[in-house]
C-alpha cells in the first residue's frame, strides 16, 4: 500500500488533466467533499483543495465546462529578467514599487524576481566627498609620512586632534541598494548642511576628550576664535605633557597666519594633513 503511495505521489498531472477528472467527478454527481477526497487518494494527496473543487463545481453548475482559468485583471506574474537586470544595474538604489511600475507588474514580483537573481537590500557607504586622484594619492603620501615619523607608538600618547563638527537638528538619510553577494555599494556622498544646525569644537588624545565648547548661534569660526580655543586647550594640558604633537586639518582658520604664529608660541609640533 505504501509502495502504492509513494508511486501516485510522483505522478505528475496538468491542471487541464486535473479539470477534466473534476467534470468527471461533477458528471457522476458526487459532492465536493467526496470528489476532493477520490482525487487525492488517486492522483496524490493535497494535489488539489476543497475550496478549488468547490469553486469549479459552481461554475460547472452555471454550464461552464471550460477547462482554461478565467482571465483576470491585475498585473501579470511574469517579467522580463533582461529589464529588470538593465534597470538595477542603472541605479541599484531603485525600490520595488518604481521598478514594478516601470516593468508593469507587482512589487512582490520583483521582489521575488531580485531574490532569485540573489540580490539583498543593502545600505552603500557613507563617504565625506569624492576624492580626485590627486587628493588619494596626497593621502597616501601623508600616510607614509606619518607611519616614518616615530618608530614606536610612544610618541602617539602626545598627540592632540581637534576638529569642528556641526550638529544637525535632522538626520541624514540614504536609501537601500539591491546588491549581490560579493558587490559593494554605490557610494553616498553627504549632502549639503541643513540651515539648522549648531558648531561643536572638540580636541581629545589617546585618553579622551581634553576640551569642548559650543559656538554660540551667531558665532562663526574665524582665525582670532581658534587661537583663543588653542590657549583654552594648551592650559588643560599644561602640567600633563610636556611634549605636544598637534593634528588638525587644512580648514583657513587653521592655517591662518595668526594661528602659525600661536602654534610657534605654544611650541606644538604640528603634524601634516592632506588638503
Amino acid at each position: 500500500m505504501d509502495k502504492n503511495n509513494n508511486i501516485e505521489s510522483k505522478i505528475i498531472i496538468s491542471k487541464k488533466e486535473l479539470r477534466a477528472l473534476l467534470i468527471h467527478e461533477f458528471l457522476l454527481g458526487h459532492k465536493v467533499t467526496e470528489a476532493t477526497k477520490n482525487i487525492c487518494s488517486t492522483m496524490g494527496k493535497g494535489i488539489i483543495s476543497t475550496r478549488t473543487v468547490r469553486r469549479w463545481f459552481s461554475r460547472f453548475k452555471n454550464g461552464d465546462f471550460e477547462h482554461n482559468d478565467l482571465s483576470r485583471s491585475g498585473r501579470p506574474s511574469e517579467i522580463n529578467i533582461d529589464d529588470l537586470k538593465r534597470l538595477i544595474e542603472e541605479d541599484p538604489r531603485l525600490n520595488t514599487r518604481y521598478l514594478a511600475e516601470q516593468l508593469g507588474c507587482s512589487h512582490i514580483t520583483i521582489s521575488r524576481n531580485l531574490k532569485e537573481l540573489g540580490k539583498t537590500w543593502k545600505y552603500g557607504a557613507w563617504i565625506p566627498h569624492q576624492l580626485s586622484k590627486f587628493q588619494l594619492q596626497q593621502r597616501i603620501n601623508v600616510c607614509i609620512e606619518l607611519l616614518t615619523f616615530r618608530r614606536n607608538q610612544e610618541w602617539l600618547h602626545n598627540l592632540i586632534t581637534g576638529d569642528e563638527k556641526w550638529i544637525l537638528y535632522v538626520n541624514y538619510k540614504y536609501k537601500r541598494q539591491w546588491l549581490g553577494a560579493e558587490q559593494k555599494g554605490r557610494e553616498t556622498p553627504k549632502k549639503e548642511i541643513n540651515t539648522k544646525k549648531i558648531m561643536l569644537s572638540v580636541w581629545w588624545n589617546i585618553r579622551g576628550v581634553v576640551h569642548w565648547e559650543l559656538l554660540p548661534d551667531d558665532a562663526t569660526m574665524t582665525a582670532h576664535l581658534y587661537c583663543q580655543q588653542l590657549d583654552q586647550v594648551a592650559g588643560k594640558l599644561r602640567g600633563k605633557q610636556t611634549k605636544i604633537y598637534y593634528l588638525h586639518d587644512n580648514a583657513k582658520p587653521h592655517i591662518a597666519k595668526l594661528t602659525c604664529k600661536k602654534l610657534l608660541e605654544l611650541g606644538w609640533t604640528v603634524l601634516p594633513h592632506p588638503r
